[in-house]
């Protein structure tokens, strides 16, 4: 039985009907025609691309910087800042954004992100959070939480960290075992940055 079944299914994809597929339905001048008749009192339904603003034009040529927004849920770090490259620390590893990179969607681990703007360099810390790179030379990056690089006390990172695995040793549920791990993972990514 089981030797004959990809010869089922080749069967059965080849007798399927298959309409062709198309986005904007509103533009059907048959399907509008049979929707007015049926329904007279309703409008056509439109697909979610009618109400979306078009995508900014990809430049023909690379530009020179990078526009980064960094937004947290309580504040504009950078708006419209241009700069030479971002490094952002997510999940696959630390990622380098410099003008012209390609489209991604990236989510982001606990870690330190670097904003290079001629020889300055800011580092913040991340808590996580994602970034939306886009193919016009923009990148969203938006954070849970961030703090100045040099804002952190590397003696309460220490005390953390230990508080945190005594609880992650100590734990007896999940949930308490979850919230420990956390405390450990981001006091590790922390320490880690601070050192170096």
């Amino acid at each position: 039985m089981f030797r004959h079944t990809c010869r089922f299914v080749a069967r059965a994809n080849a007798m399927r009907w298959r309409r062709p597929f198309c986005t904007d339905l509103a533009a059907d001048a048959t399907f509008v025609e049979a929707w007015k008749k049926t329904i007279p009192n309703v409008d056509p339904p439109q697909t979610p691309s009618a109400y979306m603003a078009p995508r900014p034009a990809t430049p023909s040529s690379i530009p020179s910087k990078l526009t980064v927004n960094f937004v947290l849920p309580y504040s504009s770090e950078l708006a419209g800042k241009e700069v030479d490259m971002v490094i952002i620390p997510a999940n696959t590893g630390q990622m380098g954004v410099l003008p012209g990179h390609v489209a991604t969607v990236a989510e982001l681990k606990p870690g330190v992100m670097s904003v290079h703007e001629g020889n300055d360099v800011t580092k913040y810390f991340l808590s996580g959070g994602f970034a939306f790179i886009h193919a016009n030379s923009i990148a969203d990056i938006i954070a849970v939480e961030a703090v100045p690089l040099d804002h952190i006390d590397a003696n309460l990172v220490q005390k953390g960290l230990t508080e945190f695995t005594q609880k992650l040793n100590s734990a007896s549920t999940d949930i308490e075992k979850a919230e420990a791990q956390i405390g450990v993972d981001v006091h590790s990514a922390l320490n880690s940055a601070l050192t170096g």
